[in-house]
């Protein structure tokens, strides 16, 4: 039999049909609730995140068909839904199917019929739950299924891996389908281990992965490292995987370690933007809101009207997931009357809007860099500052700045700032 603590949810506007059928599941040791309208269903799949979900299609308030809609496209058919009709059809099962639903029983219902089904529907539940694709986090667009292709293949061997995506992606997420049970983990939160403490990394890392972050913000010290670190990561039995949130050309160095040009060759993996997936935003946002409900004392009972999904879908979200999540969240825990609608989606996104300047440009800066390029644009300033202030007196800027003029030369070509030797020998 299947576990007695299986939750499973009986939707149906007949209240002798809903006696019979969870008279019949509890005599066979499951836990059963019980809903009567497709409102009271909305709620206790909050509340109660049923394994199973049977679901009569002909009710007063919402059909049936309807109500799996909406949990498909808001992410919240994560439970086996099987549909139950006393006036079905062929065409109707069909619909359902595509929808999600994974299976379809005609009223009235026989006795063996429907515990084989419920006891199918709940071992694919668990089977479905134990599933590492990516898909079942991202979405279901096209450019999600090839990222599951390539995902897929990159799992068939134990090869390093470099994602490369704009800032805000899912990195993370998507290295972790590489983790097998029980494998080990090993995050890097302080660059300089990579330099002072390398072979501890690896020692406890083996027979697992090395998760190193961000490449874009590591210098050229940091970069050799790395290459040691691949250098010796096939004998400790571990994976590395790297990620670039910047085109590799803007970070790597022309004289760069070759093992770590080895990586960048091997298996590189694009990251889609969530503009290029805004078909998935319904789903996402769902996934967000069920996080957030599981990380609090109490179920959040929220959800999206279709118009707000509509204006999600619409937004750029050059900040990508990470700003999704941040949106959603936010949206969510102000929530007053347990819907989200256009109008609250509009004003939070325009308040993004607004303080796009004042949160990113501080001082004439944009702190939404990465630091190495945040350093480059001071200097870049700095010099040209004083170029101006000096009237393009090469001798004067190099006192002033302190750096003999052969270094200054060399530091304004690497920033490239522009001058003419010729014009600094007659101005001075």
């Amino acid at each position: 039999m299947t576990n007695k603590h299986t939750e499973i949810l009986i939707v149906d506007d007949e209240i002798g049909i809903r006696e019979v059928l969870q008279e019949t599941l509890e005599d066979e040791g499951y836990t059963v609730a019980c809903a009567e309208n497709a409102e009271e269903a909305r709620k206790m799949r909050i509340q109660l995140r049923p394994s199973l979900v049977l679901l009569d299609i002909w009710m007063p308030d919402s059909d049936g068909i309807t109500l799996l809609k909406e949990w498909a496209t808001s992410g919240l058919l994560t439970m086996p839904v099987v549909m139950m009709s006393g006036h079905g059809s062929i065409d109707t099962a069909v619909e359902a199917t595509k929808i999600g639903a994974l299976d379809f029983l005609e009223k009235p219902i026989p006795l063996q019929k429907l515990l084989q089904t419920v006891e199918r529907a709940l071992k694919h539940g668990e089977t479905q739950a134990q599933s590492m694709l990516i898909g079942n986090n991202l979405g279901n667009s096209s450019v999600i299924k090839e990222l599951n292709k390539q995902l897929e293949h990159a799992t068939r061997h134990n090869g390093h891996i470099l994602l490369i995506g704009e800032a805000g992606c899912p990195f993370e997420t998507v290295a972790k389908m590489f983790q097998k049970p029980n494998m080990p983990w090993v995050e890097v939160r302080r660059p300089e281990h990579l330099v002072d403490l390398p072979m501890d990394l690896l020692e406890k890392a083996s027979g697992g992965i090395l998760y190193l972050g961000d490449m874009a913000q590591y210098d050229k010290s940091i970069q050799q490292s790395i290459g040691f670190l691949l250098s010796k990561a096939e004998r400790c039995n571990v994976r590395i995987i790297c990620t670039s949130s910047r085109p590799v050309n803007e970070w790597l160095n022309h004289n760069a370690d070759t093992r770590l040009s080895c990586l960048l060759s091997g298996s590189v993996i694009h990251l889609p933007s969530l503009r290029h997936q805004s078909e998935d935003i319904p789903f996402l946002a769902g996934q967000i809101l069920r996080e957030l409900s599981n990380s609090l004392p109490e179920p959040l009972d929220v959800k999206f009207t279709s118009s707000a999904f509509n204006r999600l879908r619409q937004y750029e979200w050059p900040g990508n997931i990470e700003q999704l999540r941040n949106v959603v969240k936010s949206l969510a825990m102000n929530c007053k009357n347990h819907e989200i609608h256009d109008g609250d989606v509009v004003r939070m996104l325009n308040q993004f809007e607004e303080n796009d300047t004042e949160q990113e440009i501080k001082g004439g800066f944009n702190f939404n860099l990465p630091l190495r390029e945040l350093r480059e644009e001071l200097e870049r300033r700095y010099f040209e500052f004083h170029i101006q202030q000096e009237n393009h007196n090469m001798s004067r800027v190099a006192q002033k700045v302190g750096l003999e003029r052969t270094h200054l030369y060399r530091k304004l070509k690497q920033l490239g700032i522009t001058f003419t030797r010729r014009s600094n020998a007659n101005s001075e």
